[in-house]
């Protein structure tokens, strides 16, 4: 975040285009999260979606699907 959601989210894509935590939920919502506060919401929504279906914490899926919500206002 000290460099901005843009960075960070190319930060993100480039460790999953190496293929790497592709099953990793944090990292699904991080990007989700930087989608969202880019205004991005279709992208976020999909993030978020994959976040949650790798959840298996009920706290955290209530998080998530808190923030589905929101960006679907």
């Amino acid at each position: 975040m000290s460099d901005g959601a843009e960075q960070g989210l190319a930060l993100i894509d480039a460790i999953f285009a190496r293929g790497k935590l592709e099953s990793y939920q944090p990292a699904y919502s991080a990007r989700a999260d930087l989608l969202r506060r880019l205004g991005r919401r279709e992208e976020a929504l999909a993030a978020y979606s994959i976040a949650l279906s790798l959840t298996t914490q009920s706290a955290q899926r209530r998080y998530l699907e808190r923030r589905i919500a929101e960006v679907r206002r």
